[in-house]
């Protein structure tokens, strides 16, 4: 339980860095930022990290739901990390030698890979099984009984919403997004352990 506790509360907080770290724009001078490279590696790891605590969370509370939510979780970060890690090392790239270069034109590249038909599908998917993920993952805390009911909320709401944000008109509304996750990740590390601490109690009480 403790590796679920922990695999919750350090993907919450990676998915604040991710945004908070990362270079606002979109164009060259963000792109080549040792920033942008820490910002989505954050994120990426955020992903592996959620998906380990779905498949924590389902050896804890063993019903189907979890382990549906784990599935949809790990088929989400297998769609999406593809995506960021080529917007990630990639756009890196063509970003630095565009200036080292002086060659802006190369940027075009950037919208040829993120509008590439088959790399948005699949990152769109992903992010939506992500969601899905997190949802199920939600209710089935909601229904255990062993932990409060609405300490999924924040988490489901966070990755429900990670689509979205992407086109939210001010950057601060994207860190805000990142803030909810966190939120969401370090309340279910909390309540498990609660749940944790008191199981011996509840364990001791006659029947």
């Amino acid at each position: 339980m403790k590796l679920t506790q922990a695999a919750y509360a350090v993907t919450g907080v990676l998915f604040l860095v991710y945004p908070a770290v990362r270079p606002s724009g979109d164009d060259a001078a963000a792109m080549s930022a040792t920033a942008w490279v820490l910002g989505h590696l954050a994120a990426m790891i955020g992903f592996v990290l959620l998906g380990l605590a779905a498949l924590g969370l389902h050896r804890i509370l063993k019903d189907r739901l979890s382990f549906r939510a784990a599935v949809a979780t790990w088929t989400g970060a297998g769609l999406t990390l593809p995506y960021y890690g080529a917007e990630d090392f990639g756009l890196h790239v063509i970003a630095r030698r565009a200036l080292r270069d002086n060659t802006p034109a190369l940027m075009e590249l950037a919208g040829e890979f993120r509008y590439d038909p088959l790399a948005a599908t699949m990152f769109a998917l992903g992010l939506a099984l992500l969601g899905v993920g997190a949802i199920m993952t939600a209710v089935s805390v909601w229904r255990s009984g062993t932990l409060p009911a609405w300490s999924g909320v924040p988490l489901a709401a966070g990755f429900a919403l990670f689509i979205p944000q992407f086109f939210a008109p001010l950057y601060a509304l994207r860190i805000a997004h990142g803030a909810l996750i966190a939120v969401g990740g370090l309340w279910l590390a909390i309540a498990l352990a609660k749940g944790r601490s008191a199981a011996p109690v509840e364990a001791a009480v006659p029947a």
